[in-house]
């Protein structure tokens, strides 16, 4: 479990700092899986890095099963937004890479991504540099690598941004059924609405900057899901039109102060005319 207290987050020099996360707390339940939704460059990224050990907060606490997380671990595995696939290696190089730094048994370790391969319809490219692959199949190429790595958290930032419709659609569903089948901790950051109500147990509306979160609605919609269906369930857009209306809200106060320092600079020109 990971649970944020009071954390907050600026950036830059103290007397041009910038804040981005301001007193946000929250809970990332054990075994469910928790969607954050909020506009583009709210700071979702940021609270990942602090999640991840990749940054501290600047006050606050950030904990996992109640002791401070002080820096990364192999028990939180992120999958960011960019493919990190290591060019130089082929695919299955690549899901083996973690395991074999840590230097565990080689057979094993074949082993295990070769069943990952085969899950992930990747057998017949194993032998395949990235470059070789579909942004889909370098997708499924890093969730294999993040999951052979068995790790407790999988934080997924945006992961499947930039893929065509039907690819992002046939992924979804793909990473909804592997999740039931053995259900773990997720933390999943998405700007997509249907996206977050399809995947989510619970789901972190975030506001504007400053970030935190503006309201916690839990999805109790019936697992299996199929992506079409929930799409079309009566339920479902009840949440997504509270959902849409929260983040509406979040936009219009975050373009509030720009438009007042337009204003505020166009009066400053016509005076001085």
């Amino acid at each position: 479990m990971i649970e944020l207290k009071d954390v907050s987050k600026s950036y830059g020099p103290r007397r041009f700092s910038k804040q981005v996360v301001k007193a946000c707390s929250f809970v990332i339940e054990r075994n469910k899986f928790t969607v954050m939704i909020g506009p583009s460059g709210v700071g979702k990224s940021t609270l990942i890095r602090l999640i991840a050990g990749f940054e501290k907060p600047d006050s606050g606490q950030v904990f996992l099963d109640g002791a401070p997380i002080t820096g990364p671990g192999r028990d939180r595995l992120v999958m960011f937004q960019e493919s990190a696939l290591f060019p130089w290696m082929t695919t299955s190089e690549n899901v083996m890479y973690g395991p074999r730094a840590r230097g565990e048994d080689p057979k094993e370790v074949q082993s295990r991504s070769a069943a990952l391969l085969a899950r992930f319809g990747l057998r017949a490219f194993h032998e395949k540099y990235p470059s070789q692959l579909s942004g889909g199949m370098q997708r499924r190429a890093e969730l294999a690598r993040a999951m052979i790595n068995e790790p407790a958290l999988m934080i997924l930032d945006e992961p499947f941004r930039g893929l065509d419709a039907m690819t992002k659609k046939l992924m979804l569903e793909d990473y909804s059924k592997r999740y039931e089948a053995a259900p773990r901790t997720n933390f999943f950051v998405t700007t997509d609405v249907d996206e977050a109500i399809f995947l989510a147990d619970r789901l972190l509306v975030m506001s504007h900057l400053p970030t935190r979160v503006e309201q916690v609605i839990e999805i109790d919609l019936p697992r299996p899901r199929a992506l079409g269906t929930v799409v079309s369930d009566d339920y479902a857009n009840r949440i997504k039109s509270r959902v849409l209306s929260l983040l509406r809200e979040a936009a219009m106060r975050s373009f509030a102060p720009r438009a007042s320092a337009l204003h505020t600079s166009a009066d400053d020109e016509n005076a001085s005319r």
